[in-house]
């Protein structure tokens, strides 16, 4: 019996990963936690033990956008990978990074660019902003560093191309400790001008 329940139960787990999966692809959901928790209650499941692991979600994630996706995903993505190429370009001086899903290639259409940048005072982005006539407004983002420690950094919304680009801004040293991946819980990849134009010209 225990066997049987068990056997059960890892149905039931991909069941609620792909529930949620499919939640973040249609309802532009990012937060796993949420996406987690409403699949749980569409399914009527109130024991924790049984929810997905944040790397199962991400690997459902990926299948549904290949099922479901098709051509339409493949095309906002390289818009999206377009369009972060085109910021990491004119923001060259802050050494941006691109992270999070249009990296990974599980971003939704709704999904934001994101990306981290470098500077000794984080003002230093909004002045370069505002010197060339780019609309943006302020934003802050708590970010998590390790298990123990979350800080919060200023950033900044902007769009390119039609694209949302979110950026985080980090102090100079910063390039040297990638925050936690809420995927994963390793350090986040990062991703420079160089690796991204090598990922839009592979086929």
């Amino acid at each position: 019996m225990p066997k049987r329940l068990s056997v059960r139960g890892e149905h039931l787990r991909r069941a609620l990963a792909q529930e949620a999966a499919r939640i973040m692809a249609e309802h532009g959901i990012r937060d796993f936690l949420i996406a987690k928790r409403k699949a749980a209650e569409r399914f009527g499941v109130t024991d924790g033990a049984v929810l997905p692991r944040n790397t199962e979600i991400e690997m459902a994630l990926v299948d549904y956008q290949r099922l479901f996706g098709g051509d339409s995903h493949t095309e906002s993505l390289h818009a999206q990978r377009r369009a972060a190429l085109r910021a990491m370009r004119q923001l060259s001086g802050f050494a941006p990074r691109l992270v999070g899903a249009v990296l990974s290639g599980t971003a939704t259409e709704h999904s934001d660019v994101q990306l981290h940048l470098f500077a000794e005072r984080p003002e230093a982005v909004t002045i370069w902003l505002i010197d060339q006539g780019i609309r943006h407004e302020v934003t802050a983002r708590r970010v998590k560093m390790n298990a123990e420690r979350v800080l919060e950094y200023p950033g900044v919304r902007f769009a390119v191309d039609d694209q949302a680009i979110e950026a985080t801004v980090f102090p100079t040293d910063g390039i040297r400790q990638a925050p936690v991946s809420p995927v994963d819980g390793k350090p986040m990849r990062r991703a420079d001008l160089a690796d991204l134009e090598a990922l839009l010209a592979a086929p």
